[in-house]
């Protein structure tokens, strides 16, 4: 494999040749697509960060304010008790409700929620935020009659992990995000999985 290197054309800048360098490097280069992949970011992130605000604050939405994760409420353990756990797999995930579990699926909404939005540690955001859609995916287990899903293969905690994968591939937090400024942390290029 050869790199290339950009000079600079005829009344350009470095920093001219290093955006437009940057530009041909993007997978996706146009610009719609790129606004595209930036809405996508965006909506996911939002996902993520408003189970966390829901969750509590208790705004009604699926948590009521009595529920609420600052008036006692058990978020992670609310849903591993609950009767939508079902299937083979419903006495381990029994078995994980526990105050550290919500405390680290709350976190992990958190920090999902806001890197995505920033458009910043995609490629872990995506690994841990996939784990999580994962879990709830087969707690919910779509695969029987009768299920709470609609769709045994495919439903909205697939289509969330396809959406933080296709967001940290494509390098969407380059586009109305901070990923650019991101990658040249020199932290980010020495430990290149923070990207």
């Amino acid at each position: 494999m050869t790199t290339t290197t950009l000079a600079p054309e005829r009344g350009q800048g470095l920093a001219e040749a290093t955006a437009a360098r940057a530009e041909r490097t993007q997978p996706v280069s146009t610009s719609s697509g790129r606004a595209v992949l930036a809405v996508l970011r965006l909506a996911t992130g939002f996902i993520f960060f408003w189970a966390f605000l829901d969750k509590t604050f208790g705004f009604g939405f699926s948590t009521p304010g009595a529920r609420s994760w600052l008036n006692g409420g058990k978020p992670a353990q609310g849903f591993l008790l609950s009767p939508g756990v079902v299937g083979p797999l419903k006495g381990f995930y029994t078995s994980l409700a526990t105050p550290l579990v919500d405390v680290l699926f709350m976190v992990g909404m958190l920090a999902i929620g806001v890197a995505v939005m920033l458009g910043i540690g995609l490629r872990v955001s995506a690994a841990v935020g996939t784990v999580i859609m994962l879990f709830m995916y087969l707690a919910e287990w779509p695969f029987g009659a009768n299920a709470a899903s609609t769709n045994p293969l495919v439903d909205y905690h697939i289509i969330y992990a396809l959406s933080l994968i296709v967001v940290a591939v494509l390098a969407a937090g380059d586009t109305w995000g901070l990923g650019r400024g991101w990658k040249s942390l020199p932290i980010v290029q020495k430990q290149r999985w923070l990207i």
